[in-house]
């Protein structure tokens, strides 16, 4: 499986981002997709998922700012990130999983970073 994402790059507070990220490969192997993030220093966490029917799971960090959806007939995974805030700067990475609802665990599958900078 592999995961390509595109759409980071520098934006004000309060302003928005749309990522997306292409699956290609082995792409029946897939349920679960989502996106971590790792902001300088910090550990990677994971910013949201979804299974492939649909069910979403969120930070409590971007819970009503960020939105994850998908189009399987695309095997493609949207982030819409809304009011987004500094400390929302990070390299966003795609994920993909084959199991469902695989939250409590580390994805198998992992796409380059995307840099999100958010300025004051």
């Amino acid at each position: 499986v592999q995961l390509q994402a595109s759409g980071g790059g520098l934006v004000q507070a309060g302003g928005s981002l749309r990522l997306s990220c292409v699956a290609s490969g082995s792409i029946f192997r897939i349920n679960d997709m989502g996106w971590y993030r790792q902001a300088p220093g910090k550990q990677r966490e994971l910013v949201a998922g979804i299974t492939r029917g649909d069910s979403t799971n969120y930070s409590d960090s971007v819970k009503g700012r960020f939105i994850i959806s998908r189009d399987n007939a695309k095997n493609t995974v949207y982030l819409q990130m809304n009011r987004l805030k500094p400390e929302d700067t990070a390299v966003y990475y795609c994920t993909a999983d084959s199991l469902v609802s695989s939250w409590y665990k580390a994805p198998a599958y992992w796409g380059q970073g995307t840099l999100v900078t958010v300025s004051s």
